[in-house]
């Protein structure tokens, strides 16, 4: 068990070692994803320990890495996977695909196919479903095993509309169906367990509405029965704090407030955390190439872009930056890009960072969860090698993509 002692609720980026980190960059070269496992492991053992009565699982989709799944598989943890491949790396990394679940959102057939097969051997395997449809699909499968329904609670939280999934009819089962879901289940299925995620990047400030939406998962287990069910799961979406002048999440305030929202259970409490666990255990390395003075800021041109790390793009996201080379110089405002072709491509604008030069290493921090994960190869840009960090070795864990790499499935 990690000791939790000198474990910080949030390590900011000037807590990392800028030295090692300057010679990871020296090393292996930039773009480059560095991740600590012990960091992981203590988030983990740390969110755990606020539910001692839960059951506390990783959300695979947040870092998928072999190392990380084999991280959290250490530090106790059980995985929920979002897709087959999802399902596969766990397997992979060493998870029993007894303990696995399922979170069938529009499953393609090639999905339900791996899934239903998976079970076949590993009947302890739970499926969420989300639709009907999914339930009709799987009985054409001749599946008739554990099935744990999707609430969609009708409350969405989180840092972004593009995460708030608890009101969005993409997800789960319209509410006042469930019951009627519920009976269809227990007829045809072994009907397990109730889920609902209502956002993502969730902190201490945003508790009271995320807590709505939990109080009415609580509301429906009791109504349908939570007698007999083995789980009411809650779902993920438990942030950190990106900002440097955010606070961490309150945990003891989070524990207490889910628990009071979700109300008396028979069934066990389970919950997801993902951002939690590996946000702030990774960050990116880039390599300044190019200063160049504008008449409203100064342009500060980095070797990594939207295709190493797609939230500034996708969601306006902040990431605090470092320049590990020089903290000490004197800060000033610049806006920081990449070599993608599009004005999308910025990683801050005005931002006040020790005066970078050409060939100092910059960290982008809280780069761990929904970072390699949404790498691409837009531009024909090979993606950047992982490098991870345990017991105070560091070892590449994922190679840099060559150009080969990129048009390997070309024919």
């Amino acid at each position: 068990m990690t000791d939790l002692a000198d474990s910080p609720a949030v390590r900011r980026l000037a807590d990392w070692d800028h030295e090692r980190l300057e010679a990871l960059a020296d090393e292996h070269g930039t773009p480059l994803y560095v991740m600590d496992l012990d960091r992981v492991k203590e988030n983990y053992t740390r969110f755990a320990a606020a539910f001692p009565d839960a059951e506390v699982m990783y959300a695979a989709k947040a870092h998928t890495g072999k190392a990380v799944l084999e991280a959290v598989l250490e530090a106790g943890a059980d995985i929920e996977c979002a897709a087959w491949g999802e399902l596969q790396r766990s397997i992979d990394a060493g998870a029993d695909p007894n303990t696995l679940q399922y979170t069938a959102v529009n499953p393609p057939d090639h999905d339900l196919d791996y899934a239903v097969d998976l079970a076949e051997d590993a009947p302890g395997l739970t499926i969420t479903i989300g639709a009907t449809d999914t339930l009709e699909r799987l009985a054409e499968r001749g599946y008739d095993g554990r099935i744990a329904i999707r609430i969609n609670p009708g409350i969405g939280t989180g840092h972004h509309e593009k995460v708030a999934t608890g009101a969005d009819a993409k997800f789960g089962i319209p509410y006042e169906r469930v019951p009627e879901v519920a009976d269809r289940v227990r007829e045809e299925f072994e009907l397990v367990g109730l889920h609902a995620h209502a956002g993502s990047g969730v902190l201490t400030e945003g508790l009271e509405e995320h807590c709505q939406a939990i109080e009415r998962v609580g509301k429906m287990a009791r109504r349908v029965g939570d007698a007999d069910l083995e789980f009411v799961d809650v779902g993920g979406g438990y942030g950190v704090p990106y900002r440097e002048d955010e606070d961490p999440l309150d945990l003891e305030k989070t524990s207490n407030m889910v628990r009071d929202a979700v109300g008396e259970l028979e069934a066990t409490l389970k919950l997801e955390p993902g951002r939690y666990v590996v946000a702030d255990a990774g960050l990116i390395l880039s390599e300044v190439n190019t200063i160049k003075d504008a008449p409203d800021t100064t342009v500060v041109g980095i070797d990594a872009s939207l295709a190493t790390l797609i939230r500034p793009a996708m969601f306006g996201s902040y990431h605090p930056m470092l320049n590990v080379s020089a903290p000490d110089r004197e800060p000033e405002p610049v806006t920081v890009g990449g070599p993608v072709c599009t004005s999308a491509d910025v990683f801050a604008h005005d931002r006040p960072v020790a005066r970078p030069e050409r060939e100092d290493v910059l960290a982008i921090g809280n780069a761990g969860s929904y970072g390699y994960e949404l790498a691409s190869q837009f531009h024909s840009q090979p993606r950047p090698a992982e490098v991870a960090l345990e017991d105070g070795q560091s070892r590449v864990v994922r190679r840099r993509e060559s150009l080969e790499d990129v048009t390997r499935v070309e024919q």
